[in-house]
């Protein structure tokens, strides 16, 4: 049993958030709230996470909701990329 030599990435987890910080070179940190049930009372609760992304081209500002897409480790703390910015503030 061989293997092809273009082995696809499989489905990676996307989000869209809003960018918080961009003090950092090429990257940026993006707030995503996610809408979930409370497990015990079903009532639509916020939580929200921060992800650091990577910013190649250093395009997003603060305010812009932007995708981004997992990706290998880029450092210490850095597991996404940014794929798209959506809309600018």
């Amino acid at each position: 049993m061989t293997e092809t030599a273009s082995k696809s990435p499989g489905l990676r987890k996307q989000r869209i958030g809003n960018v918080v910080s961009t003090g950092m070179n090429k990257t940026i940190v993006v707030q995503f709230i996610a809408r979930v049930p409370h497990p015990r009372f079903k009532k639509i609760v916020k939580r929200s996470k921060k992800f650091y992304a990577h910013d190649e081209n250093e395009e997003a500002r603060v305010g812009d909701k932007v995708r981004i897409e997992e990706t290998r480790p880029l450092s210490k703390i850095k597991r996404w990329r940014l794929v798209e910015v959506l809309t600018h503030h």
